[in-house]
């Protein structure tokens, strides 16, 4: 067998190794299709290059992967590194059952394997991140991987920027922190020229360049209510705003924050802001929810609510014979 197909082998080996915490020699031969002759010299190549395999005799024995003290880096550059820790994340804070779990299982292990620079840089990729409920779409690996650098290192950024009437500008910007949404990726930034605190989504990015300009942090807003409020109020002319008899903490374990905007207004009220949402749509989702609410605005939402009230009770009466 050649040499492309011993290295294929002994991968296929080492991913055997990891998947479960003993394997005897004849099950590793069999799985591989060589014998347990091959078996033992791709051990040996495994030890070779630092996988810390353990060999024990006897009833229960077999080959087994330890965790060793000096295990070997594990090979991804830094936009491979970035894709991993940035998909773990978000799957770690995910909603789907089961995926979170594993996704926690794939972080520890990949934490134990990763060399000390890069297990530093991972960490502070994820310290850059911040999560809310749902999937982030797709972004410029290479944009996010510099955002959250200069988050890291506290370096001034500058990029080019498209708001949502379509106009381009040139922004510099402090950057704080990432956060994702079901709907985009956010930057929090301190806006130098605007000289407040602004919301960019990363889709709406190009051109992200970092100086080596230091700045010291400032005092700022948490990050994921500052995008809270950025989904959630804009545009003002599409905002509809409901007061609805329930929990704030309740609401949003029911209401995506990629959605709507939940606050609390006293005990078990709260008041739910939506934005660029059609009326309609906002009070057909949340009277589905089943809990009493009023509307405050738009004016026009109340007619709305009344139409679909009047609608629905007709659909409840018995049909004519």
């Amino acid at each position: 067998m050649g040499e492309t197909g011993t290295t294929e082998r002994v991968l296929r080996l080492l991913g055997l190794l990891q998947q479960r915490p003993v394997w005897t020699g004849p099950e590793l031969a069999a799985r591989l299709g060589v014998t347990s002759r091959s078996i033992r010299r791709d051990v040996e190549r495994l030890r070779a290059l630092g996988y810390p395999v353990n060999a024990t005799q006897g009833v229960g024995g077999g080959y087994q992967l330890g965790a060793g003290k000096a295990l070997p880096p594990l090979l991804l550059d830094d936009q491979e590194a970035i894709a991993t820790a940035v998909s773990l994340r978000l799957a770690a804070g995910g909603t789907v059952s089961g995926v979170s779990e594993a996704a926690v299982r794939t972080l520890a292990k990949l934490d134990q394997m990763l060399p000390a620079r890069l297990r530093a840089e991972v960490r502070a990729l994820q310290d850059a991140i911040a999560t809310l409920v749902g999937t982030p779409v797709e972004v410029d690996p290479e944009a996010l991987l510099a955002l959250a650098r200069a988050c890291r290192d506290t370096l001034r950024v500058e990029f080019g920027y498209v708001d949502r009437a379509g106009t381009a500008s040139l922004r510099r910007a402090e950057p704080y922190q990432l956060v994702a949404t079901g709907r985009s990726w956010y930057l929090v930034a301190y806006d130098l020229d605007r000289t407040d605190w602004r919301t960019f989504r990363l889709d709406r990015l190009a051109d992200v360049r970092a100086s080596t300009f230091r700045f010291t942090p400032r005092d700022h807003p948490p990050a994921v209510e500052m995008v809270r409020q950025a989904i959630g109020g804009t545009p003002a002319r599409g905002l509809t705003r409901l007061r609805i008899h329930v929990d704030a903490e309740l609401l949003r374990s029911r209401v995506p924050a990629s959605v709507a905007v939940v606050e609390p207004d006293g005990p078990g009220v709260s008041v739910l802001t939506a934005g660029a949402a059609e009326p309609a749509w906002v009070l057909m989702h949340v009277a589905r929810l089943g809990f009493a609410f009023e509307v405050l605005e738009p004016a026009e939402a109340r007619e709305i609510a009344a139409d679909l009230g009047r609608g629905l009770l007709a659909a409840g009466r018995p049909a004519p014979l």
